[in-house]
C-alpha cells in the first residue's frame, strides 16, 4: 500500500468521524474513534 492509499484511508476515516460526531467534543474522543475506523480498515496505528 502507497502513502497515496494510506492518505486517502485516513482522509475518508477522518470525514466519517466529523459527519457523525460533528465538532465540540474533547481531542481523546476523535483520537479513540479514528484509531478504531482505522482498525476496521485493516491500518494498524
Amino acid at each position: 500500500m502507497n502513502e497515496n492509499e494510506i492518505s486517502s484511508i485516513v482522509f475518508d476515516a477522518g470525514m466519517k468521524i466529523h459527519r457523525k460526531l460533528g465538532v465540540g467534543l474533547y481531542e481523546n474522543v476523535y483520537e479513540e474513534c479514528l484509531a478504531y475506523e482505522l482498525k476496521e480498515r485493516k491500518i494498524d496505528c
